[in-house]
């Protein structure tokens, strides 16, 4: 009885609600993020000068890189698609943010990039999970 009460293993029958939850915010946020981006000409070229004044090169082609591997990530963990590429290109894309943009911010600056880039290991290693596109295309009865 003191160990269900101090371990709570009766919660571990979330685990693909959690992992389906985790996967649908992230990829939400990550398409909301980008969106303007996407859509507007004008974005894209802030962001291109964003990054020019962290030293990136060849902005033209980097800047609209990282927005539609972001874009396609996100949406990849929405649906669960090809879930363990998705968190690959979620944990590539800010590791290069990490060292290009926040190496000098303190670590509550850094925290969010920090944060996506355990979220896409997360995902790289466990996979869409029950609930996910992959589960479904892939034949794999057992979490994707």
């Amino acid at each position: 009885m003191i160990q269900q009460f101090l371990f709570l293993p009766a919660l571990s029958s979330f685990r693909e609600l959690a992992n389906v939850f985790l996967r649908v915010l992230t990829g939400s946020f990550l398409v909301w993020g980008v969106w303007d981006n996407v859509v507007s000409g004008e974005r894209m070229a802030e962001f291109e000068a964003f990054m020019s004044q962290f030293g990136f090169p060849m902005v033209e082609i980097l800047a609209p890189l990282s927005i539609y591997t972001q874009l396609i990530a996100g949406l990849g963990l929405v649906f669960g698609l090809f879930t363990r590429w998705a968190g690959l290109l979620v944990m590539a894309n800010f590791v290069v943010g990490v060292l290009m943009v926040h190496l000098s911010d303190d670590f509550r600056g850094m925290w969010p990039a920090i944060v996506l880039i355990a979220i896409g290991f997360h995902f790289a290693t466990v996979g869409g999970g029950r609930f996910s596109l992959d589960r479904m295309f892939s034949g794999n009865k057992e979490a994707a």
